[in-house]
């Protein structure tokens, strides 16, 4: 009975059987990542193990159909040629080798996974080609120091063929195959391709699946046993991964110079709790405030946001700047302090699985609930997902507020009603609470409902409209939460996701084009202030646990607005370019050379190079800037963006 044939029929069940068998087979092995490293993974119960074993799937299922897509098409294309016996022989081999290298990347993290702590991603291949003698030196030491997982593979893959071998196509049917096989089997290949293309996305979702997407499941320290390497493979093709650094060759002297370690001056008992909202504004650069640009127009400029100007004043509030320039790098630089130091957004860069700090989830441990509140569609730029890597307690998107007549047609529900919705639920949220509401309105095409056609100043630019109509929307949400029980106890941060093209010369600036406002908000405070001091985005969540009294140390690339001694400094990155703000002075590199030195507020235009004039500045800022480089591309390589206690 083993040595025979166990089934014969046309290609469609032979291609299912097969596909189902290796499924089976790339399961076992995904989760063979566990049973390998079950100290690494010694928290975890056991039905939520079995519950993340079986989302697998979804993921397993992108990597059957994308890894063995050839041999769909062969065996589903509608020609009598499928049934030839040589042709079945030459697609059976391409099976057998592309499954094997599928499994092969499976079986190989079992081991690497000690390493990195996370799946493999496609920037191994960068590291392989700069150290391929090497490697290929160490593959015999290897061998024989982990010899069971590669004695384990090699009986995967004479199990896929010994078993696939016994399923058999039925060749006698070319003879058979007349006109109306042709017509049925082109239906047949239509349904297959329509099926292809579902699994390969990993559903009928908004956008398709991505690493962050396992962040809908369970935490990241856990993604490596819900996801499959040939995935992370996959999907991070064509993302730009970074290299490692080693300018400081001392790590002591590394962190003497910058460290994202952020020590913890509170105590327990001095923690306070008072709820945190952080309201994250569209496009909102700072050129759009009056408040922000007294003498733009000699002093007449009248901006689009009069009623965040007027809050403004009465708030700590800063002339900040962006570390990005996308929706999908301004969130984690907020919530987790992760600036965007990469031409790939974190979220999906081949690191969207490690692990990292976040403001919900630090605050948990303190009996926070949480929430994010964004009216688009769910989906969009995997904010939903990344909510749960975040630790966010519920995600409330366009699904949620469940009523398409207030849908703008394109992006979500407009900002003035959202915000309402917003405002009710957090009326009726236990605290204390923290949480993230990111408007939407004021994106291209900047559509404003039709009962406010006209209301709000058009302005120069096709924002500036919107512009007016998010304002108005925040004045309304304002006048709605005043009266809340919760307010006077909430310390409210108010900024913008990134910039938008600006009208004057010097938001056309590479400084200017970040520039954004930060501002801190408390009706108990006196803080009534525009401060000089140069902030970013990444400030927030070290300011807010700063003033929480926050006990505990943790990961974050910037520094507390509430500490005096702190270095103050903005940094992006930008093709390639790498831009540091810090007090008066713009500094840029590459990653190697130094580029220019400007004194952008006495040379808002950036005209006046002084890369060679400013020796000591330019030092002091290059090495800031070299050491924050280090730290960010060393730790988000190896894992390393939390404080293990």
């Amino acid at each position: 009975m083993l040595n025979k044939t166990w089934y014969t029929g046309n290609t469609y069940a032979i291609l299912a059987l097969k596909l189902l068998f290796v499924l089976f087979l790339l399961s076992v092995s995904r989760m063979l990542i566990y049973f390998f490293n079950v100290s690494l993974f010694s928290d975890i119960r056991t039905g939520h193990l079995i519950y993340i074993s079986l989302a697998g799937l979804r993921f397993d299922l992108f990597t059957l159909v994308i890894a063995n897509f050839p041999f769909i098409v062969l065996n589903a294309i509608p020609l009598a040629l499928k049934y030839n016996k040589t042709y079945q022989s030459l697609n059976n081999v391409l099976f057998y080798i592309l499954n094997a290298l599928a499994l092969m990347v499976n079986f190989i993290d079992i081991i690497y996974f000690r390493f990195t702590l996370k799946r493999m991603t496609f920037d191994i291949f960068d590291y392989v080609d700069g150290n391929s003698n090497e490697i290929i030196s160490l593959i015999p030491v290897f061998i024989r120091d982990f010899w069971f997982p590669f004695l384990l593979y090699i009986f995967f893959i004479l199990v896929m063929v010994w078993t696939c071998q016994r399923i058999k196509v039925d060749y006698s049917r070319r003879k058979q195959y007349k006109l109306k096989h042709y017509f049925f089997d082109s239906l047949k290949f239509v349904v297959i391709a329509i099926l292809v293309v579902i699994l390969g996305r990993g559903g009928l979702q908004y956008k398709p699946i991505h690493i962050v997407d396992a962040g809908q499941h369970t935490k990241p320290r856990y993604f490596p046993i819900i996801l499959n390497t040939p995935f992370t493979i996959i999907k991070t093709k064509d993302e730009s991964g970074i290299t490692e650094k080693s300018y400081f060759r001392n790590k002591e002297e590394l962190d003497m110079v910058f460290s994202p370690v952020q020590h913890s001056r509170g105590i327990p008992e001095d923690f306070n709790d008072q709820n945190i909202v952080i309201l994250v504004l569209e496009s909102f650069t700072s050129e759009h405030s009056r408040y922000l640009n007294p003498t733009l127009q000699n002093g007449k400029y009248q901006g689009y946001t009069p009623f965040f100007d007027s809050l403004m004043k009465q708030s700590l509030t800063f002339r900040g700047f962006a570390n990005g320039q996308k929706s999908i790098e301004g969130i984690p630089a907020i919530i987790s302090g992760i600036p965007s130091l990469m031409n790939s957004p974190y979220l999906i860069s081949p690191y969207a699985g490690n692990e990292i700090n976040s403001l919900p989830g630090m605050l948990k441990s303190k009996g926070y609930t949480s929430a994010f509140y964004h009216g688009g569609t769910n989906g969009t730029m995997s904010f939903e997902s990344y909510t749960k890597i975040a630790g966010f307690d519920k995600y409330y998107g366009r699904y949620e507020y469940d009523n398409e007549e207030d849908f703008d047609g394109k992006w979500g529900i407009f900002d003035e009603e959202y915000l309402q919705y917003t405002a009710n639920m957090l009326d009726v949220t236990e605290e204390p609470f923290m949480a993230c509401i990111f408007t939407l309105s004021s994106h291209h095409p900047y559509t404003i409902p039709d009962k406010h056609k006209d209301r709000f100043p058009k302005g120069t630019l096709k924002i500036h409209e919107s512009i007016g109509y998010t304002d108005y929307s925040l004045r309304m949400f304002f006048n709605s939460i005043k009266k809340s029980d919760w307010f006077n106890n909430t310390l409210f941060v108010i900024t913008a996701d990134h910039t938008y093209g600006g009208k004057y010369p010097f938001y056309k600036t590479s400084v200017g084009d970040y520039a954004i406002p930060v501002v801190f908000y408390h009706h108990n405070e006196d803080w009534e202030k525009l401060s000089g001091l140069t902030v970013q985005q990444t400030d927030i969540l070290p300011s807010l646990l700063d003033y929480l009294n926050y006990d505990k140390d943790y990961v974050a690339f910037g520094q507390s607005v509430f500490d005096s001694i702190s270095d103050r400094f903005a940094i992006s990155y930008l093709s390639g370019v790498y831009q540091m703000i810090q007090g008066d002075y713009a500094f840029e590199f590459d990653g190697e050379k130094d580029i220019s030195l400007f004194n952008y507020k006495i040379d808002s235009l950036l005209i006046v190079n002084l890369i060679h004039q400013e020796d000591s500045i330019t030092t002091e800022m290059g090495k800031l800037s070299r050491a924050i480089v280090q730290q960010y591309n060393n730790r988000m390589i190896h894992n390393v963006l939390t404080v293990k206690e």
